[in-house]
Protein backbone atom coordinates (compact mmCIF):
# COMPACT_ATOMS: atom_id res chain seq x y z
CA UNK A 1 0.00 0.00 0.00
CA UNK A 2 1.83 3.56 -0.72
CA UNK A 3 2.44 5.84 1.84
CA UNK A 4 1.04 8.96 2.58
CA UNK A 5 3.78 10.83 1.10
CA UNK A 6 3.90 8.74 -2.11
CA UNK A 7 0.21 9.61 -2.13
CA UNK A 8 0.47 12.62 -2.30
CA UNK A 9 2.93 13.20 -4.54
CA UNK A 10 0.55 11.19 -6.70
CA UNK A 11 -2.33 13.57 -6.27
CA UNK A 12 -0.51 16.95 -6.79
CA UNK A 13 0.62 14.89 -10.64
CA UNK A 14 -2.59 14.55 -11.37
CA UNK A 15 -3.83 18.05 -10.34
CA UNK A 16 -0.89 19.06 -12.75
CA UNK A 17 -2.32 16.77 -15.25
CA UNK A 18 -5.62 18.03 -15.07
CA UNK A 19 -5.04 21.68 -14.87
CA UNK A 20 -2.60 21.44 -17.85
CA UNK A 21 -5.28 19.33 -19.97
CA UNK A 22 -7.69 22.15 -18.67
CA UNK A 23 -5.96 24.63 -20.53
CA UNK A 24 -5.46 22.40 -23.86
CA UNK A 25 -8.93 22.10 -23.69
CA UNK A 26 -10.07 25.54 -23.38
CA UNK A 27 -8.92 26.19 -27.16
CA UNK A 28 -7.69 29.17 -29.00
CA UNK A 29 -7.35 32.38 -27.45
CA UNK A 30 -6.15 33.85 -23.39
CA UNK A 31 -6.27 31.57 -21.10
CA UNK A 32 -6.37 32.99 -16.97
CA UNK A 33 -4.44 30.71 -14.18
CA UNK A 34 -4.32 31.50 -10.58
CA UNK A 35 -2.92 29.34 -7.41
CA UNK A 36 -4.43 30.81 -3.79
CA UNK A 37 -2.74 29.47 -1.02
CA UNK A 38 -3.96 30.50 2.51
CA UNK A 39 -1.43 29.17 5.47
CA UNK A 40 -2.78 28.12 8.66
CA UNK A 41 -4.90 25.21 7.26
CA UNK A 42 -7.36 27.93 6.22
CA UNK A 43 -9.10 25.62 3.22
CA UNK A 44 -11.88 28.18 1.27
CA UNK A 45 -11.77 26.02 -1.86
CA UNK A 46 -16.11 26.60 -1.10
CA UNK A 47 -16.30 30.31 -0.83
CA UNK A 48 -13.86 30.94 -3.72
CA UNK A 49 -16.48 28.76 -5.92
CA UNK A 50 -19.12 30.63 -4.38
CA UNK A 51 -17.62 33.73 -5.61
CA UNK A 52 -16.62 32.63 -8.71
CA UNK A 53 -20.08 31.30 -9.33
CA UNK A 54 -22.08 34.28 -7.86
CA UNK A 55 -19.45 36.70 -10.16
CA UNK A 56 -18.89 34.89 -13.57
CA UNK A 57 -20.93 34.37 -16.50
CA UNK A 58 -18.98 32.11 -18.64
CA UNK A 59 -17.43 28.66 -17.41
CA UNK A 60 -14.32 27.96 -14.89
CA UNK A 61 -12.69 24.70 -13.11
CA UNK A 62 -11.03 24.53 -10.02
CA UNK A 63 -9.05 22.25 -7.90
CA UNK A 64 -7.16 21.72 -4.59
CA UNK A 65 -4.01 20.67 -4.42
CA UNK A 66 -3.21 18.47 -1.42
CA UNK A 67 0.72 18.14 -1.72
CA UNK A 68 1.04 22.43 -1.82
CA UNK A 69 -2.44 23.06 0.01
CA UNK A 70 -3.04 25.30 -2.79
CA UNK A 71 -6.06 25.88 -5.11
CA UNK A 72 -5.77 26.03 -8.85
CA UNK A 73 -8.57 28.46 -10.75
CA UNK A 74 -8.61 28.33 -14.64
CA UNK A 75 -10.87 30.92 -16.04
CA UNK A 76 -10.42 30.93 -19.88
CA UNK A 77 -10.49 33.59 -22.06
CA UNK A 78 -9.47 36.22 -19.34
CA UNK A 79 -6.59 38.74 -20.18
CA UNK A 80 -3.46 39.40 -17.74
CA UNK A 81 -5.36 42.80 -16.81
CA UNK A 82 -8.58 40.49 -16.50
CA UNK A 83 -7.03 37.71 -14.39
CA UNK A 84 -5.19 39.98 -12.04
CA UNK A 85 -8.37 41.92 -11.44
CA UNK A 86 -10.58 38.68 -10.20
CA UNK A 87 -7.43 37.93 -8.25
CA UNK A 88 -7.72 40.92 -6.29
CA UNK A 89 -11.29 40.36 -5.77
CA UNK A 90 -10.98 36.71 -4.17
CA UNK A 91 -8.18 38.57 -2.34
CA UNK A 92 -10.44 40.83 -0.73
CA UNK A 93 -13.62 38.31 -0.82
CA UNK A 94 -11.29 36.09 1.60
CA UNK A 95 -10.24 38.46 3.58
CA UNK A 96 -13.89 39.69 4.11
CA UNK A 97 -15.44 36.73 4.80
CA UNK A 98 -12.62 33.74 6.08
CA UNK A 99 -11.65 34.54 9.60
CA UNK A 100 -7.96 34.66 9.25
CA UNK A 101 -7.61 34.54 5.79
CA UNK A 102 -4.26 36.32 4.31
CA UNK A 103 -4.09 34.98 0.92
CA UNK A 104 -0.97 34.59 -1.44
CA UNK A 105 -1.47 34.46 -5.37
CA UNK A 106 0.05 33.90 -7.87
CA UNK A 107 -1.22 34.41 -11.60
CA UNK A 108 -0.84 34.49 -15.62
CA UNK A 109 -2.80 34.75 -18.57
CA UNK A 110 -1.48 32.19 -21.30
CA UNK A 111 -2.02 32.51 -25.14
CA UNK A 112 -2.97 29.25 -27.28
CA UNK A 113 0.72 29.03 -28.30
CA UNK A 114 2.34 29.30 -24.86
CA UNK A 115 0.58 26.69 -23.09
CA UNK A 116 2.26 26.02 -19.59
CA UNK A 117 3.69 22.47 -19.25
CA UNK A 118 3.43 20.72 -15.94
CA UNK A 119 6.46 21.89 -14.44
CA UNK A 120 5.56 25.19 -14.97
CA UNK A 121 1.99 24.53 -13.48
CA UNK A 122 4.05 22.81 -10.58
CA UNK A 123 6.35 25.80 -10.05
CA UNK A 124 3.41 27.78 -10.07
CA UNK A 125 1.80 26.28 -7.10
CA UNK A 126 5.04 26.15 -5.56
CA UNK A 127 5.37 29.94 -5.58
CA UNK A 128 1.93 31.03 -4.73
CA UNK A 129 3.16 29.64 -1.14
CA UNK A 130 6.52 31.84 -1.19
CA UNK A 131 5.10 35.39 -2.15
CA UNK A 132 4.40 38.83 0.03
CA UNK A 133 0.72 38.20 0.61
CA UNK A 134 0.93 42.10 0.30
CA UNK A 135 1.08 41.54 -3.31
CA UNK A 136 -0.29 39.37 -5.98
CA UNK A 137 2.50 37.65 -7.54
CA UNK A 138 2.27 37.89 -11.93
CA UNK A 139 4.10 34.72 -13.10
CA UNK A 140 5.68 34.91 -16.09
CA UNK A 141 7.63 32.35 -18.27
CA UNK A 142 11.25 32.83 -18.55
CA UNK A 143 11.96 34.23 -21.61
CA UNK A 144 15.43 35.25 -21.36
CA UNK A 145 16.39 31.88 -20.36
CA UNK A 146 19.52 31.26 -22.59
CA UNK A 147 22.09 33.61 -20.39
CA UNK A 148 20.33 33.62 -16.81
CA UNK A 149 21.71 35.70 -14.12
CA UNK A 150 23.94 33.03 -11.77
CA UNK A 151 23.19 33.59 -8.28
CA UNK A 152 24.81 31.20 -5.26
CA UNK A 153 23.11 30.82 -2.21
CA UNK A 154 25.39 29.61 0.79
CA UNK A 155 23.95 28.39 3.64
CA UNK A 156 23.59 25.57 5.75
CA UNK A 157 19.75 25.64 6.78
CA UNK A 158 18.70 23.58 4.10
CA UNK A 159 15.31 25.15 4.86
CA UNK A 160 16.87 28.35 4.06
CA UNK A 161 18.52 27.18 0.98
CA UNK A 162 15.20 25.53 -0.66
CA UNK A 163 13.11 29.17 -0.02
CA UNK A 164 16.10 31.26 -1.30
CA UNK A 165 16.07 28.91 -4.23
CA UNK A 166 12.96 28.68 -5.09
CA UNK A 167 12.44 33.02 -4.41
CA UNK A 168 14.78 33.72 -7.07
CA UNK A 169 13.96 30.99 -9.37
CA UNK A 170 10.15 32.44 -9.19
CA UNK A 171 12.56 36.17 -10.77
CA UNK A 172 14.12 34.07 -13.73
CA UNK A 173 17.56 33.71 -11.66
CA UNK A 174 19.40 30.31 -12.58
CA UNK A 175 20.34 28.96 -8.53
CA UNK A 176 23.43 27.14 -7.43
CA UNK A 177 23.34 25.95 -3.30
CA UNK A 178 26.28 25.09 -1.14
CA UNK A 179 26.19 24.15 2.42
CA UNK A 180 29.89 25.95 3.51
CA UNK A 181 31.92 28.17 2.71
CA UNK A 182 34.67 25.44 1.52
CA UNK A 183 32.04 23.94 -1.34
CA UNK A 184 30.85 27.25 -1.65
CA UNK A 185 34.18 28.66 -3.28
CA UNK A 186 34.65 25.69 -5.21
CA UNK A 187 31.73 26.43 -6.93
CA UNK A 188 32.03 30.09 -7.66
CA UNK A 189 35.62 29.26 -9.95
CA UNK A 190 33.28 26.19 -11.40
CA UNK A 191 30.50 28.30 -12.27
CA UNK A 192 31.30 31.91 -11.91
CA UNK A 193 28.18 33.55 -10.37
CA UNK A 194 27.42 36.94 -10.99
CA UNK A 195 26.37 37.37 -7.32
CA UNK A 196 26.88 35.01 -3.99
CA UNK A 197 24.38 35.09 -1.57
CA UNK A 198 25.15 33.82 2.10
CA UNK A 199 25.02 33.79 5.69
CA UNK A 200 28.51 34.46 7.88
CA UNK A 201 28.11 31.49 9.72
CA UNK A 202 29.08 28.63 8.10
CA UNK A 203 31.26 25.29 8.58
CA UNK A 204 34.93 25.72 7.79
CA UNK A 205 35.44 29.23 5.98
CA UNK A 206 33.19 31.61 7.53
CA UNK A 207 32.51 35.31 7.84
CA UNK A 208 35.17 37.96 6.83
CA UNK A 209 37.84 34.78 6.02
CA UNK A 210 34.92 33.84 3.33
CA UNK A 211 34.46 37.10 1.72
CA UNK A 212 38.17 37.16 1.39
CA UNK A 213 38.53 34.14 -0.08
CA UNK A 214 36.10 35.22 -2.55
CA UNK A 215 37.69 38.32 -3.54
CA UNK A 216 41.03 36.76 -4.21
CA UNK A 217 39.99 33.71 -6.31
CA UNK A 218 41.14 33.89 -10.14
CA UNK A 219 38.60 34.70 -12.05
CA UNK A 220 37.76 37.17 -14.71
CA UNK A 221 34.66 38.82 -13.02
CA UNK A 222 34.65 38.49 -9.28
CA UNK A 223 30.56 38.14 -7.93
CA UNK A 224 28.36 40.69 -6.18
CA UNK A 225 28.33 39.70 -2.12
CA UNK A 226 25.11 39.92 -0.78
CA UNK A 227 24.86 39.03 3.23
CA UNK A 228 22.07 37.56 4.34
CA UNK A 229 23.22 36.62 8.32
CA UNK A 230 21.08 35.92 11.36
CA UNK A 231 24.31 38.36 12.89
CA UNK A 232 23.33 41.81 13.85
CA UNK A 233 26.67 43.62 15.36
CA UNK A 234 27.42 46.85 13.98
CA UNK A 235 31.01 46.02 13.97
CA UNK A 236 30.65 43.27 11.82
CA UNK A 237 28.22 45.29 9.54
CA UNK A 238 31.21 47.98 8.86
CA UNK A 239 33.61 45.03 8.43
CA UNK A 240 31.77 43.86 5.84
CA UNK A 241 31.01 47.17 3.60
CA UNK A 242 34.61 47.85 4.21
CA UNK A 243 35.56 44.50 3.14
CA UNK A 244 32.89 45.20 -0.28
CA UNK A 245 30.16 43.49 0.37
CA UNK A 246 27.69 45.36 -2.07
CA UNK A 247 24.80 44.60 0.66
CA UNK A 248 24.55 43.64 4.04
CA UNK A 249 20.40 41.93 5.53
CA UNK A 250 19.55 40.39 8.37
CA UNK A 251 17.14 37.52 9.44
CA UNK A 252 14.27 37.48 9.43
CA UNK A 253 14.13 38.94 6.09
CA UNK A 254 11.15 40.69 3.83
CA UNK A 255 11.22 38.50 0.97
CA UNK A 256 10.34 41.89 -1.34
CA UNK A 257 13.05 43.57 0.19
CA UNK A 258 15.31 40.91 -0.71
CA UNK A 259 14.31 40.95 -4.45
CA UNK A 260 14.66 44.91 -4.50
CA UNK A 261 18.45 44.40 -3.27
CA UNK A 262 19.53 41.84 -5.44
CA UNK A 263 18.18 43.51 -8.43
CA UNK A 264 19.82 47.28 -7.33
CA UNK A 265 23.32 44.45 -7.26
CA UNK A 266 22.82 42.92 -10.24
CA UNK A 267 21.53 46.31 -12.47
Amino acid sequence: MPNTATLQRETAVNVYRSVEQGLKETGAGTCGLMFIHCAGNIQPEQQIRTHLEQTHDYDFQLWKDGATQTIAVLLPRLTLDEIHYAGLRIKHELQETVPGADPQITLASFTDKDRPSQATIQHMAESSKLVDSSEIHIYTLDKTSADPERILIVDNDPTVREFLQLRLKMQGYETYEAVDGLAALELIEKVTPDLVLTELNLYGIDGLPFIHHIQKLEIEQPPKIVVLTEQRVEQTISQCFRSGVDDYMTKPFSPVELDARIRRCLH
